[in-house]
């Protein structure tokens, strides 16, 4: 395999270029662990090692990395992150630590060119958590694009594509069958030698199906709905790049049942363009749309000219990034505190010996 097949391009070379240590060569991960790291490399998929200075700020699948390769009783090593073009990313799940903790950035895949959002038609459908999703991608970087899987389960699958390209805006809907095959010239339009395409959505919505349809192999073990709760088994348990044999990159992702956004407030610009338009006539430069008098987006929803839901669930994604950023604020003022706390410290030790 060559470079270019795997994504390599001159924004790539040049910051290899500028790392400036010889001996080292490029790789993409493809795979990722706590201490080793499957690489795809112009001379075939290597094993190396993340050094543990590196651990902080860990490689993501996707990511063009600088190693060191294996010698004689040595493994290969990863010495170097390069920049990234583009990044998925989220909250990290879980608690904070303490109280006030600043919440960590968990990014699932670098260096996309399109984020395909996978959302089923039989007991997935839900059009606030696509938002939520075209709400990461625009602020990843990539294209977003979604799939409606399952269609031939669905009563009026036509009607489910009008309500998200109703949220959507001008991102391409489409609507398939993984299963039977039907539709797939859609999302295999978006692979091409050296583009990246990564799918994303909850567990059970055919993501490992439709990878394996579009790879023509059994790249991904598939399962089925728990009939019980409605809800997909993790047959997919880690991140995977794959080359498919066709051309083009595709990364599988676990199904992700918490999906806190970050960024700011300009974050939600790229999924509610609409509310943002309607919101250059509210009365208040600052105006939140909730009792605001003068409220452009409020008055729309009342007349029906916007969907009340959607500006529901466009408040609720404004309150977690306030949230955000709140923590954010909160964690750096605690951390001055204790900076100058360990300085004050430091100086009245001083004054005893003097």
């Amino acid at each position: 395999m060559t470079l270019a097949e795997l994504g390599w391009n001159d924004f790539f070379a040049a910051a290899f270029t500028d790392l400036n240590e010889p001996g080292l060569r490029p790789g993409r991960v493809a795979r990722a662990s706590r201490d080793y790291y499957g690489l795809l490399t112009a001379e075939g998929d290597i094993e190396a090692r993340l050094p543990g200075r590196l651990r902080r700020e860990p490689p993501a699948v996707g990511d063009w990395v600088a190693y060191a390769p294996p010698a004689p009783g040595v493994s290969a090593t990863i010495r170097a992150l390069l920049p990234r073009r583009t990044c998925f990313a989220r909250v990290a799940p879980g608690r904070r630590r303490g109280r006030g903790a600043a919440a960590e950035l968990q990014v699932l895949a670098a260096n996309l060119d399109t984020v395909v959002i996978v959302s089923g038609l039989d007991r997935d459908f839900n059009l606030r958590r696509i938002e939520r999703y075209l709400t990461l991608t625009w602020e990843s970087g990539a294209r977003p694009v979604v799939v409606l899987n399952k269609a031939d389960l669905a009563e009026n699958p036509e009607a489910c594509r009008r309500q998200v390209e109703e949220i959507a805006l001008d991102v391409p809907v489409h609507l398939l069958c993984a299963a039977t095959g039907t539709g797939l010239e859609s999302p295999a339009a978006y692979l091409a030698p050296g583009k990246t395409v990564a799918l994303l959505g909850s567990s059970g919505v055919g993501k490992s199906t439709l990878l394996n349809r579009l790879a023509g192999l059994e790249l991904q073990q598939t399962g089925e709905l728990s009939e019980a709760l409605g809800k997909g088994r993790h047959t997919t348990t880690h991140r995977e790049l794959f080359l498919l044999p066709g051309g083009g990159l595709l990364i599988d992702n676990p199904g992700m049942r918490e999906l806190q956004l970050w960024g700011d407030e300009q974050t939600l610009a790229g999924s509610f363009e609409d509310i943002e338009e309607l919101a250059a006539d509210c009365r208040f430069a600052d105006c939140r749309h909730e009792v605001e008098p003068g409220c452009a987006v409020r008055a729309a929803a009342e007349s029906g000219d916007l969907d009340p839901d959607r500006l529901a669930g466009y408040r609720r994604l404004q309150q977690e990034l306030d949230h955000l950023t709140r923590r954010a604020e909160s964690s750096a003022q605690a951390e001055q505190q204790r900076k100058w706390k360990a300085i004050h410290k430091q100086l009245r030790r001083s004054r005893r010996k003097s």
